[in-house]
């Protein structure tokens, strides 16, 4: 009996250094986890010094001849460049090198469409693919000769080998109005909770920074948790009890990465804005990871693009387990830090406490009779604020609570 097994495609990671002292060495290092998460193999790396991009090649002319020398070398089945390339730049590399040619984008939106679990993870996932491959018709080369243009075989599923824009065209007006309906959907879900009065906590961080682990920690979430990039694309939300009937929400989002491509960025609006709309931010940082700084920074320049720069913000540096030093991790631009262990559950009984002072700072302290005829109100307190004390008096019920606004003008 032959056993057939389709061998891993390997690549050339291909980088270019402007200046000394930039990330283009980790931003290639991670190209690299990239790579491995889309089921390819990584067969060499080469970096390039230069003043800027070349906006032809990309790299010059003899660093191209240097790569070719090396595909020969390794056997690799092609090459994947650091930064999105242009039309004209990936037409240019494809016909000077004669194999596949790819970029950083392409690999990120190639993974987004493996992860794509929910019909909202697929068309986001496929729009922003089809956006990707519309303006790069003609640039493709030999790449749009085989399905999907990825790594593997995925993609948004063409169904000829050379792909029409009309039907490219017909297809992205089709999913921007299927995926108008899922913003409607999900705006209607935010105003249900806004009504509900119970507050939001959205997480955000750096891909692969523990996330999905601390939603399940905290509330038993079942979300899937594994160690690579972009384990999961689409946000849940659980509810948090908290001591004193207090509530909270928590969101969890789509991990941030450096060079996130402006395509997934509108494709994945909605999702994304699940932060936009939250009261508040449980910024999550892999402490373990030597890097850790600088994803903060990326993590920061995300929320600000998406204009969220007016929340409260807790930084919870989490793997504290995994950590190899003792050198204390600060984050000057969160309101509040907490060192966690979502794996372990170490911490969170601090965040808890955290989230629990934050909600009884937005609420006013009462201590009043409320007339029996007014007893409805009670409800509320319990609903949306904190009842400490009741009691049961001739001329009406003694409370001592925590109440939110709305609720302390109604019983004004």
């Amino acid at each position: 009996m032959i056993q057939m097994e389709e061998a891993a495609e390997r690549f050339l990671l291909v980088g270019v250094s402007e200046h000394d002292g930039d990330d283009t060495e980790d931003s290639v290092e991670e190209l690299g986890t990239l790579i491995r998460t889309a089921g390819a193999e990584v067969a060499g790396v080469l970096i390039q010094n230069r003043e800027k991009i070349h906006p032809a090649t990309y790299v010059g002319k003899g660093k191209a001849e240097e790569i070719n020398e090396l595909i020969l070398k390794t056997g690799a089945t092609g090459i994947v460049c650091d930064d999105e390339l242009s039309p004209a730049q990936l037409r240019n590399l494809s016909d000077l090198l004669e194999t596949k040619v790819m970029d950083r984008t392409l690999v990120i939106l190639d993974i987004f469409a493996m992860r794509a679990a929910t019909s909202e993870g697929k068309i986001q996932a496929e729009l922003a693919q089809l956006k990707y491959r519309a303006a790069r018709l003609t640039g493709m080369g030999r790449a749009m000769s085989r399905l999907g243009g990825g790594i593997g075989t995925r993609g948004p599923g063409e169904k000829k080998l050379e792909t029409d824009r009309r039907l490219i065209g017909s297809r992205i007006s089709q999913l921007k109005r299927e995926l108008e309906e899922v913003r409607k959907h999900r705006s209607i879900t935010r105003g249900q909770r806004a009504r509900s009065g119970i507050p939001v906590a959205a997480i955000v961080g750096y891909t692969n920074a523990g996330k999905s682990t601390l939603l399940n920690a905290m509330t038993n979430a079942g979300v899937l948790e594994e160690d690579m990039l972009f384990a999961t694309l689409d946000p849940t939300t659980r509810l948090l009890e908290l001591s004193g009937r207090q509530q909270i929400l928590l969101t969890d989002t789509v991990g941030f990465i450096r060079k996130l491509p402006h395509h997934l960025v509108e494709a994945f609006r909605s999702t994304l804005e699940e932060a936009k709309y939250a009261d508040y931010i449980l910024h999550v940082v892999d402490a373990s990871n030597p890097k850790a700084d600088q994803q903060m920074h990326i993590v920061y320049e995300t929320l600000h693009s998406l204009g969220i720069g007016d929340k409260k913000i807790i930084t919870l540096f989490n793997k504290q387990d995994a950590r190899t030093d003792e050198e204390p991790l600060h984050d000057f631009r969160a309101d509040y830090t907490v060192d966690i262990s979502a794996k372990y559950k170490t911490g969170l009984e601090e965040v808890k406490g955290l989230l629990e002072k934050l909600l009884r700072e937005e609420k006013i302290l009462v201590e009043r009779v409320i007339p029996y005829r007014e007893a409805g109100i009670l409800q509320l307190i319990r609903k949306q604020g904190e009842l400490l004390e009741e009691s049961y008096e001739p001329e009406g019920i003694f409370i001592r609570a925590y109440v939110p606004m709305d609720i302390y003008g109604k019983m004004s």
